[in-house]
């Protein structure tokens, strides 16, 4: 009984984490604005405990910051902000691609292929419809990444890469708002990237993945 209970509220927590999150990530609540408990109860629901826990993992993403004096609000989103985060993503992902290109098998190339081709698929329908699609973009670049590293075996490495992709996730919808990406451009970067890891040729790789992190 206790154990459903518990779960149907880390579920909640979840919930409210996820519409919190997107209205950051599009930008409906700008950085540096401050997270009521009561503003967010009228806009989202839930209860201030279910709230606080969703914020409190914001704040472990990046997303918010916590202040025992002054609350919980939205981090701040500067240029220095986005190449703090594409520095630290490089160094990162870079070394969890070495280490999976070490250890990765048939089955992890199988995955980086498939994660591939889901990629090609949803930019294709993303240049239609901009709007419908952008989460859907979003998550299928997060898992391509997520996929380019996993056979690194450092979970803990991961979990930063997940971090950090997450914090520079309203960079690159503001990009995508402002139609400043070039999609034709990243799309052979990734082309390339992919067959310089089937061909095992890691430093090829690499600077194509250092490339394709600041796009």
């Amino acid at each position: 009984m206790f154990g459903r209970q518990k779960e149907e509220s880390a579920t909640v927590v979840n919930l409210l984490a996820n519409q919190v999150r997107r209205d950051i990530s599009f930008g409906v609540l700008p950085p540096d604005t401050k997270l009521k408990i009561a503003d967010l109860r009228d806009r989202y629901g839930g209860s201030a405990h279910s709230l606080r826990e969703a914020l409190r993992l914001l704040s472990n993403e990046g997303l918010v910051e916590a202040s025992a004096q002054r609350g919980f609000r939205v981090s701040s989103a500067t240029q220095d902000d986005q190449q703090d985060i594409i520095r630290l993503r490089r160094e990162i992902e870079t070394t969890g691609l070495r280490w999976a290109m070490e250890h990765g098998d048939l089955q992890w190339e199988g995955r980086i292929m498939a994660s591939h081709h889901a990629l090609k698929a949803i930019t294709a329908q993303l240049q239609q419809d901009p709007t419908e699609f952008a989460l859907d973009w979003d998550e299928a670049n997060r898992q391509f990444h997520i996929c380019l590293i996993e056979a690194s075996r450092s979970p803990r490495l991961m979990e930063i890469q997940n971090s950090l992709f997450e914090q520079s996730r309203r960079f690159r919808l503001a990009a995508l708002r402002e139609d400043v990406l070039d999609f034709d451009h990243t799309l052979s970067l990734v082309d390339k990237l992919v067959a310089a890891i089937l061909a095992k040729q890691q430093e090829e790789a690499v600077s194509l993945l250092q490339q394709l992190i600041i796009h």
